[in-house]
C-alpha cells in the first residue's frame, strides 16, 4: 500500500514537473510566430496604403487633365459655334443686299422708268433696282417658253443694261409661281420650283442673245415659297405671284 502512494505522488510529481517545464516555451514559441505574422500584415498594409495614395494621386490628376481638355473642348466648340454664326450672319446680310437690290444710278434709273411705262408686262422700283415682268405675259400656263410679244421687251432691257451705266451691274434674274400645282407639263417641271427655275433660265439665255454677258448673270428659283399676295384657298393661286423679277445689282455680288 505504501509502495502504491508513493507511486502515485511520484506520478503526480512528474506531472507537474512536465508542465511547468513545457507549457511557457510553447506559448513562447506561438507568440513569436504570431508577432511575426502581425509584422508582415502590417508591412503589407502599408505597402497597399502606399499604392491606394498613389492610385488617388493619379485618379485626381486624370480627372483635373481631363477637365482641362474638356474646358478647352467646350472653349473650341464655342469659338467654331461664333465663327459659324459671324458667317451665318454675313452670308444673310450678302444675300439680303442681293435680293433687295440697291439704288441705281440717276440716268440707269431714268432709262428703266422709261421701260417700265413704255410696256405694261413691266414695273420698275427704283429705290431698289428691281424690274419686275408679270409671268402671264411672259410665258403660256405651266411653260419655260418666252412668248414672242415678249422677246422684245426683254430685248429692250438687255439694250438698257449694255449701256455704259448699265454694264456697271450685274443682273440676277429670278422666277416665282403661285401655289397652283403643275397639271400639263409635269414631265419637264415636277413642281413649281422646277418651273421657277426654268423660267428665269430662259430669260437668261434670252438676254445672252442680246449680248449680256454671261458672267454678269445668275438664275434663280424659289417656286411659291416667296407670294407677294395671299394666293386663293384651294391651291387655286393669284397671278401677281406668278412673276419674273430681275435684280440689278452690284459687279460681283
Amino acid at each position: 500500500m505504501r509502495i502504491v502512494k508513493l507511486s502515485v505522488v511520484f506520478l503526480v510529481c512528474a506531472c507537474v514537473v512536465l508542465i511547468n517545464g513545457c507549457g511557457p516555451e510553447q506559448l513562447r514559441i506561438q507568440n513569436a510566430a504570431l508577432s511575426k505574422r502581425k509584422a508582415q500584415l502590417e508591412s503589407k498594409l502599408q505597402v497597399a496604403s502606399l499604392e491606394f495614395q498613389r492610385l488617388e494621386r493619379q485618379l485626381a490628376t486624370a480627372a483635373e487633365r481631363e477637365k482641362i481638355e474638356r474646358n478647352m473642348l467646350q472653349l473650341k466648340i464655342e469659338a467654331l459655334n461664333k465663327d459659324l454664326d459671324e458667317k451665318k450672319r454675313s452670308i444673310a446680310s450678302m444675300q439680303q443686299r442681293l435680293l433687295s437690290g440697291v439704288m441705281l444710278p440717276v440716268e440707269l434709273s431714268i432709262m428703266l422708268e422709261d421701260f417700265a411705262e413704255r410696256e405694261g408686262m413691266v414695273t420698275f422700283d427704283p429705290n431698289l433696282g428691281i424690274v419686275k415682268f408679270k409671268s402671264d405675259l411672259l410665258f403660256k400656263s405651266g411653260s419655260d417658253e418666252v412668248l414672242p410679244t415678249a422677246v422684245q421687251a426683254v430685248k429692250s432691257l438687255c439694250g438698257i443694261l449694255n449701256t455704259e451705266e448699265g454694264k456697271k451691274f450685274d443682273i440676277v434674274i429670278a422666277g416665282h409661281t403661285d401655289d397652283q400645282p403643275i397639271r400639263y407639263s409635269r414631265a419637264k417641271h415636277p413642281t413649281n420650283w422646277h418651273l421657277s427655275a426654268h423660267r428665269a433660265i430662259s430669260v437668261l439665255n434670252l438676254m445672252v442673245k442680246n449680248n449680256i454677258a454671261q458672267k454678269r448673270m445668275s438664275a434663280r428659283g424659289f417656286g411659291e415659297f416667296r407670294p407677294i399676295a395671299p394666293n386663293e384657298p384651294g391651291n387655286k393661286g393669284n397671278p401677281q405671284n406668278r412673276r419674273v423679277e430681275i435684280y440689278i445689282v452690284p459687279e460681283g455680288m
